[in-house]
């Protein structure tokens, strides 16, 4: 590569190192190539093992395989997950019976819910329940609430674990409603924590329509515990667009995409 291209990746690099991820819209615009150009230079870095790309740009690389406290993946990226928030609740009928998970993606649902009618929610969510049960004595939610109960995850404000699984096993529903912490096309769906993945599967597999919610950000990642394969989801909202290298994947599997913009 030329002097030019090794100093564009530097300052990629740089960007990168500053602020943990960059876009590749950005790039086009500070360093005045294409965006051809810059795809190339992130391949070039990914395999160098410098940043790992992700839909839309790069984030830097990290050993770190833990999942942020709730009270830091509330903030992160909040306006998309309100967005994709209000998408899914506009998914929700009436009568609806819906398992709605512990992610902070899922949590936005539940402000876009409140004047729905006769409605039964499911959740493993300790804000989530709170957030209900306030809604209940304002008299705006009049629907019924069902907590999943187990062990507590006190740093992700969650249930989780064998009990957990055991007491969904005793509810079908119409909808569950999943957040994700990675996709890829032949890993599926995945999770940082091994009983969130088991009781996110437990969740599909006793509900009629799965529903992913997730932010770009999880787009191309993967995390180590596998919750399910993308043939096993019938919907995705997501506030960017179906990547182009993912349609006729989305298309082989029947699999809707909805972008939440």
């Amino acid at each position: 590569m030329s002097l030019v291209g090794e100093e564009r990746k530097g300052i990629i690099l740089d960007l990168i190192n500053n602020a943990g991820k960059v876009r590749t819209n950005d790039l086009v615009d500070r360093l005045q190539v294409s965006s051809e150009t810059i795809r190339r230079y992130l391949e070039e870095l990914e395999e160098e093992n410098r940043l790992k790309r992700v839909y839309g740009g790069a984030v830097k690389m990290t050993l770190e395989r833990e999942e942020l406290p709730h009270l830091k993946r509330e903030v992160l990226r909040a306006d998309e997950k309100k967005r994709i928030g209000r998408v899914a609740a506009g998914l929700v009928q009436d009568h609806d019976v819906i398992v709605i998970d512990d992610g902070s993606t899922s949590l936005q649902m539940i402000p876009y819910l409140i004047y729905k009618k006769n409605l039964t929610i499911i959740t493993n969510s300790i804000p989530g329940l709170n957030l209900l049960i306030d809604y209940q004595n304002k008299e705006i939610f009049a629907g019924d609430i069902f907590f999943v109960g187990g062990r507590v995850d006190s740093r992700h404000y969650r249930i989780s674990g064998s009990i957990a699984e055991q007491i969904m096993q005793n509810f079908y529903v119409n909808k569950a409603f999943i957040s994700i912490d990675g996709m890829l096309p032949v890993q599926g769906i995945t999770s940082y924590d091994a009983d969130r993945a088991m009781l996110a599967r437990k969740f599909m597999q006793n509900s009629k329509e799965s529903i992913v919610l997730t932010d770009s950000s999880k787009i191309g990642n993967s995390t180590l515990y596998k919750i399910a394969d993308l043939n096993e989801i019938d919907r995705i909202i997501c506030e960017q667009p179906v990547p182009r290298e993912w349609a006729d994947l989305m298309n082989k599997h029947d699999l809707e995409w909805i972008a939440a913009d």
